[in-house]
């Protein structure tokens, strides 16, 4: 019966797609995967980490119409806003790093079909359209290793940061319809993320705090169990936690794409290592099956 409500609710979220662009085909169930991106060093490195980006996006059994990306680097007050540009710009939004980072692009184009269907199934808040921002590092040092190519369009939607998680998570289920139009949705932050206690000497190596690693290991626990409302609940699962997310902005787009496991949606981890102390890599993605 649960299966039956289900794809009750698919069908209904589809009916809002009338107005869109016929670009976005109907398709079978998109992959949502949320990347620990890490060091935005990791664009122009070979790696682990970056290689199993690579083989995700060369694996990947449908290709994607468009991208849409929930990046951490991506923070509004008191809004919602999705890219709304022809070209986004590659953002460097970061310093002290070699010229080679600052030279790097990731020319995809947007997607206005993308845009308009994203805007049309968040009904709970006016999603703006902006022409100011582009693509940050959280979105393109991850995606020049999944699709090098840049040949995918890609927009990014806004983290409201005046919002808890509790509101990010509701937002995100509204997205569930957009799986269904060949778009891939990609989440893009840490789920450990203390910048102020990074071993800098150790970003090199596999390396955990203990607190790290424990609160790592809670929530792969938390994802696994499908235990959601833990996730949401960060702040009330002790110390390890409130260490590992000071912030919540690199926390908060893991928050989307849990939101968007459905009964049917196998989760799988992977990149799941420690680096410098108090960062993890860990990532999952959500397979229909």
């Amino acid at each position: 019966m649960q299966n039956v409500i289900q794809d009750h609710q698919v069908t209904g979220d589809l009916s809002l797609l009338k107005g869109w662009n016929a670009t976005l085909p109907h398709t079978a169930p998109m992959p949502v995967l949320f990347l620990g991106h890490g060091s935005p060093m990791n664009a122009i490195q070979t790696n682990e980490f970056t290689r199993e980006w690579n083989r995700i996006g060369s694996t990947m059994e449908i290709q994607p119409t468009a991208i849409l990306c929930i990046s951490a680097h991506w923070l509004t007050q008191g809004s919602t806003a999705v890219t709304a540009m022809q070209m986004p710009k590659t953002i460097h939004d970061f310093g002290g790093f070699p010229q080679a980072l600052f030279d790097m692009q990731y020319p995809a184009s947007g997607n206005q079909a993308l845009v308009d269907a994203t805007t049309e199934v968040i009904q709970s808040v006016h999603v703006q359209h902006d022409h100011g921002w582009g693509l940050d590092h959280g979105t393109w040092s991850v995606l020049c290793h999944v699709f090098p190519q840049a040949n995918i369009p890609v927009v990014q939607l806004s983290i409201d940061y005046s919002q808890g998680a509790q509101y990010h998570y509701e937002l995100a289920k509204q997205l569930s319809a957009l799986r269904r139009k060949g778009v891939l949705i990609v989440a893009s932050g840490n789920m450990v993320h203390n910048l102020g206690r990074v071993a800098f000497d150790k970003m090199g190596s596999e390396y955990g705090f203990d607190w790290a690693l424990e609160a790592d290991a809670k929530m792969k626990n938390f994802l696994l169990d499908r235990n959601h409302q833990a996730l949401i609940d960060w702040d009330k699962q002790g110390k390890e936690f409130l260490l590992s997310i000071p912030t919540p902005d690199h926390y908060y787009p893991m928050l989307y794409a849990l939101a968007l496991q459905e009964e049917q949606d196998d989760l799988s981890i992977f990149n799941a290592k420690a680096v410098g102390g108090s960062l993890t890599m860990t990532s999952f993605r959500l397979d229909h099956h």
